[in-house]
């Protein structure tokens, strides 16, 4: 492990489309989605620390979580717990990162990793990393980790690489696009061109600020503004001041795309976003009948293709279903068809504009 090498975890996020597991409240990167002993923010730390050293692992997430970080990781300590006061998208979080970063390593490379995915074959995934940041250290490129499409999924934001160097694992970017009807997703996984974008990010953090300070000049003035103060007791007041005024934008709209120097590392680590409860369905151990249940005392009767998720201790019996998702979770039931499940999201704010949750 090298010392100037540092991870951020991104765990700000609600998940609204895991509803109602995911709430305001307690949103899915603290649950055990897997039913594994561990909760997703856990396993990303621990995937992490096998390449980072702990004490140089961040995270960044929502003021309102910061209790709940400093209680499932406990190795942490509180000064790596960087509080954002509103929600402003992946940019200013990247930057507010970037800069408490560097006001401790001047030459360090950074890791951004959502706090909410699924890795399947951790020791690829950290080789991945190791080849990811020396790439970053050696071309100054921005790099990003490109999925393997398994089918033309929709949900995902796509990579297009140019095929210079046919067997090497990093590409130049060509474009990127986000997330495609059906026929255009179709063309890109036949194409062989096209990767999933993971929203996994390396960099160092001089070009990841010069970036910022290249593609969002207004952005980067206000967190350089303010520089001598990271790392310090008045961060946090620079950074409810600087938040006020900072715009919410996505890194990749804001500098990935506009980028003319992004490099991808062609990446296969058995990865999911876990975005939906469909993404989750293919991760969990199925029945003869297809069927992936989180929960001890679940019954199903003439059911096939479901996702069901409920409390271990919960009986629950379920006859004649066909592709549904039967979630339990925070006193709401939710039924509902698996091919239909993006409008979960709208489902919570049609009960939230109703006052029921």
């Amino acid at each position: 492990m090298r010392q100037n090498h540092y991870a951020v975890i991104m765990a700000g996020g609600i998940g609204s489309r895991f509803w109602p597991m995911s709430t305001d409240a307690f949103p899915k990167q603290f649950h055990d989605v897997l039913g594994t002993g561990k909760t997703l923010i856990q396993q990303t730390f621990s995937r992490l620390n096998k390449t980072i050293p702990a004490e140089n692992i961040l995270v960044v997430t929502n003021s309102a979580y910061k209790s709940l970080v400093a209680e499932q990781l406990p190795e942490m300590k509180e000064a790596h717990i960087l509080c954002e006061p509103s929600r402003r998208n992946t940019a200013p979080c990247i930057a507010y990162a970037a800069m408490h970063i560097k006001s401790q390593c001047k030459d360090a490379t950074m890791i951004v990793a959502p706090s909410d995915h699924l890795i399947m074959d951790e020791n690829e995934f950290s080789r991945i990393i190791e080849k990811g940041m020396q790439h970053a250290e050696q071309s100054h490129d921005l790099v990003t980790l490109g999925i393997k499409p398994s089918r033309p999924d929709t949900g995902y934001g796509y990579i297009q690489f140019k095929d210079g160097d046919k067997e090497g694992e990093i590409k130049p970017v060509k474009t990127f696009t986000e997330k495609p009807n059906l026929e255009l997703a179709k063309s890109f996984i036949k194409s062989g061109d096209f990767y999933w974008n993971s929203g996994i990010f390396i960099w160092t953090v001089n070009d990841i600020l010069q970036r910022f300070e290249q593609h969002l000049p207004e952005m980067f003035q206000l967190f350089a503004d303010e520089e001598s103060k990271f790392a310090g007791p008045e961060e946090e007041k620079a950074i409810e001041s600087i938040y006020q005024n900072c715009t919410n934008i996505s890194i990749d709209y804001g500098i990935m795309e506009n980028d003319k120097n992004v490099s991808v590392v062609l990446s296969d680590f058995g990865w999911s976003d876990l975005g939906t409860w469909g993404s989750l369905y293919g991760h969990v151990q199925q029945d003869e009948d297809k069927n992936a249940i989180v929960g001890k005392k679940v019954q199903m009767y003439d059911s096939e293709g479901c996702m069901v998720s409920v409390p271990q201790d919960k009986l629950v019996v379920l006859q004649g279903l066909k592709d549904y998702i039967v979630v339990e979770s925070n006193g709401v039931l939710l039924v509902c068809k698996k091919k239909e499940e993006q409008r979960i999201k709208q489902f919570l704010a049609d009960v939230k504009s109703k006052k029921l949750v």
